[in-house]
C-alpha cells in the first residue's frame, strides 16, 4: 500500500470496533453511554442477514447488558423468549387439542443417564433464573439479537462491506490505521460454520473467488481498536503475526465435533414410543449422557446426545470427541457411520443408534469447535546439565490480548465451543470492562498516553484473564462430568457475580482477581 496521505486530526475517531456482532455493538453501546460519541463499528458483511442460531442470555451476560446499557437491556428483554409452556408443542399433539387434554410441558431441561435414569436438571424459567441469581435467563435469535442492539446506535455509526485485512500503528500520528476493502464477495469463515458436503464446496468457492479479487484498500484511523471479529479474528493474525504468539494467531481445534440432523420424519412406531417413554417423558429436550466420565477402553471422552422435539418431528445434536483426521471427507451417510461407531464404542442403546440410522443423509451435518485458549501449559525442553535430573518442566503460555492500541473482546481472545452457553455472555462481560477502561482513558485524556493505555488494557486482561481459564476449563469438562455438585457450584460462581465489584475495581484502580 502506498503512504497513506495527510490527514487532519478530526479525521481520526476515538475508537473503532472491528465486528458488528453482539459484543462488538455492546461495546459500541457502552461506550456511547459513557460519553465517547467519536467511533466507529465495521463489519465485513454485506448486509445484515438473517443468520447464526439461538443464544441463550444468561444472568451474567444479562447483567453486563444492563450495566452497559439499561435501555438496550429493557429492548434485549421485550424481544427476547421468556420460557412459557404454551410456547412449546409437544410431541405427537395435535393443534386442535384442548389444554385440558394436553400434558403439561415440561419447563425444565433434563439430563439423563443412558437407561433413561435422571442424573440431573435445571429450570428453563425467567423467573427460576431470576430468584436463584438476581437476574433471569432468556433465548433470543442471533440476528434479533444484533439487530436489537444496532437499532440503539445511530444507523450511520455501523458500516458493513468494511471487512477489515490489516491495522498498523502510527506512532507518529498517535494512532492505528485500519485497512479495510469492500468486496462483492465475503471470505466465507471455516470456523463458524455447520458443514455438509454442500456448504462444504460452497465455502471453497467463496473463497477461492476472494482470494483472486483485486478489491481496492481503503483505510480508516482511530486512537483506539477493539478487535471483536471472532473466532477467526483477522486482528488477532495481525497483531501476534511477528510476535512471541505467532503459533496462536488461528484457532486451535478443541478435540469436539458436534453432529446435528435436524429433523427426522418418518420414525418407527416403536422407536418413537421408547424415546418418548424413556427419555422425552413429557419435556421437549433432552440430554443424554454416560454415567461414566470416560470409556474405560479408549480413555477419550463418552458422548453426549441432546434429543429434541419440535412440531412433533425429533432430531439431535451429538458432541462427540473426535480426532480431527477422522472427519475429513465425512459428510451424509459416511457421517451416519462415524456417529454409529462412536455411539457403538461408548455403550449407547440400540434406540438411540437405531435413531441415527435411520437420520436422512441429506439432514446430516457437522461443525469443528475451535478454541483460543486463556492459558496454553506446555514443556519447555532444558539441558539436563541446566536442571538435575530433569529434561523439561511446565510453563504456562498466556497469549496477549492486546498490543498497543488494540485490544481483542469476545471470541477473538477466548473463543471456545458453547457448551455451556458462556461465549457470548462472557463476551458481554468483556465488553462491560472495556468500554468502562477506555471510558476512563478519555476521562482522564490520556488517547496519547500510551503507559496509561497498557496499564488499562493490562489490568482488562488481569481480571479477565483467570475468570476465562475457569470459564474455559469448566465448559470443556462439563461435557465429562456428571456431578451436580460442581454444576451447582459453577453455576453460582457464573451467574451470581457481582458486577459492581468489577465496576469499582476498573475505576478505582484496583486488580481484584477474586471477582
Amino acid at each position: 500500500m502506498n503512504a497513506p496521505h495527510t490527514i487532519s486530526s478530526t479525521d481520526i475517531y476515538d475508537v473503532i470496533i472491528v465486528g458488528a456482532g453482539p459484543v462488538g455493538l455492546a461495546t459500541a453501546i457502552g461506550l456511547r453511554k459513557r460519553g465517547i460519541n467519536n467511533l466507529l463499528v465495521i463489519d465485513q458483511t454485506r448486509a445484515f442477514r438473517q443468520v447464526g442460531q439461538t443464544v441463550d442470555l444468561l444472568p451474567n451476560g444479562l447483567k453486563a447488558i444492563k450495566y452497559l446499557d439499561p435501555q438496550a437491556y429493557e429492548e434485549v428483554k421485550k424481544n427476547g423468549n421468556k420460557f412459557s409452556s404454551s410456547k412449546h408443542s409437544n410431541d405427537g399433539e395435535t393443534a386442535g387439542a384442548t389444554q385440558a387434554t394436553k400434558p403439561q410441558v415440561s419447563t425444565e431441561w433434563v439430563q439423563k443417564n443412558l437407561q433413561g435414569q435422571r442424573i440431573s436438571s435445571f429450570s428453563l424459567r425467567y423467573d427460576d433464573w431470576l430468584r436463584d441469581y438476581g437476574e433471569g435467563r432468556l433465548s433470543i435469535n442471533w440476528y434479533e439479537l444484533q439487530t436489537t442492539l444496532r437499532q440503539q446506535l445511530p444507523e450511520d455509526l455501523v458500516k458493513p462491506n468494511h471487512r477489515c485485512i490489516n491495522v498498523v500503528e502510527e506512532p507518529e500520528m498517535g494512532c492505528i490505521r485500519v485497512d479495510y476493502v469492500s468486496d462483492t464477495t465475503v471470505k466465507a469463515n471455516p470456523y463458524a460454520h455447520w458443514m455438509d458436503s454442500q456448504k462444504n464446496e460452497e465455502i471453497e468457492t467463496q473463497n477461492l473467488m476472494v482470494d483472486s479479487q483485486q478489491s481496492e484498500t481503503k483505510f480508516l484511523r482511530a486512537k483506539l481498536v477493539v478487535a471483536a471479529d471472532g473466532i477467526n479474528s483477522t486482528v488477532r493474525k495481525v497483531i501476534y503475526k511477528d510476535s512471541p504468539y505467532s503459533a496462536f494467531a488461528k484457532p486451535e481445534y478443541s478435540g469436539f465435533v458436534a453432529i446435528i440432523c435436524s429433523q427426522i420424519v418418518e420414525i418407527p412406531t416403536e422407536i418413537q414410543t421408547e424415546l418418548k417413554e424413556k427419555f422425552f417423558e413429557n419435556s421437549p429436550i433432552v440430554t443424554i449422557s454416560h454415567d461414566r466420565t470416560f470409556n474405560h477402553s479408549t480413555r477419550k471422552p463418552n458422548p453426549r446426545m441432546i434429543l429434541f422435539s419440535r412440531n412433533g418431528q425429533v432430531g439431535y445434536l451429538i458432541h462427540l470427541a473426535v480426532p480431527l483426521e477422522s472427519l475429513q471427507e465425512k459428510f451424509g451417510s459416511s457421517l451416519i457411520d462415524l456417529t454409529i461407531q462412536e455411539l457403538e464404542e461408548a455403550g449407547y442403546p440400540n434406540v438411540l443408534k437405531q435413531l441415527v440410522s435411520i437420520s436422512p443423509p441429506d439432514n446430516m451435518k457437522h461443525r469443528l469447535y475451535y478454541i483460543h485458549r486463556a492459558t496454553i501449559s506446555e514443556a519447555i525442553q532444558l539441558p539436563r546439565t541446566a536442571v538435575d535430573k530433569c529434561s523439561s518442566y511446565p510453563v504456562d503460555i498466556q497469549p496477549a490480548w492486546s498490543a498497543g492500541r488494540v485490544i481483542l473482546v469476545g471470541d477473538a481472545a477466548h473463543g471456545m465451543p458453547p457448551f455451556m452457553a458462556q461465549g457470548a455472555n462472557q463476551g458481554l462481560e468483556d465488553a462491560l470492562v472495556v468500554a468502562t477502561l477506555i471510558a476512563n482513558i478519555a476521562k482522564n485524556n490520556n488517547w496519547d498516553d500510551k503507559q496509561a493505555i497498557a496499564q488499562a488494557f493490562e489490568k482488562y486482561e488481569y481480571l479477565r484473564r483467570p475468570f476465562m481459564v475457569r470459564v474455559q476449563q469448566a465448559t470443556l469438562k462439563q461435557t465429562l462430568s456428571n456431578s451436580q455438585k460442581e454444576q451447582q457450584e459453577y453455576s453460582q460462581q457464573i451467574y451470581s457475580r457481582n458486577l459492581d465489584q468489577i465496576i469499582e475495581a476498573l475505576s478505582s484502580g484496583q486488580f481484584l482477581l477474586s471477582v
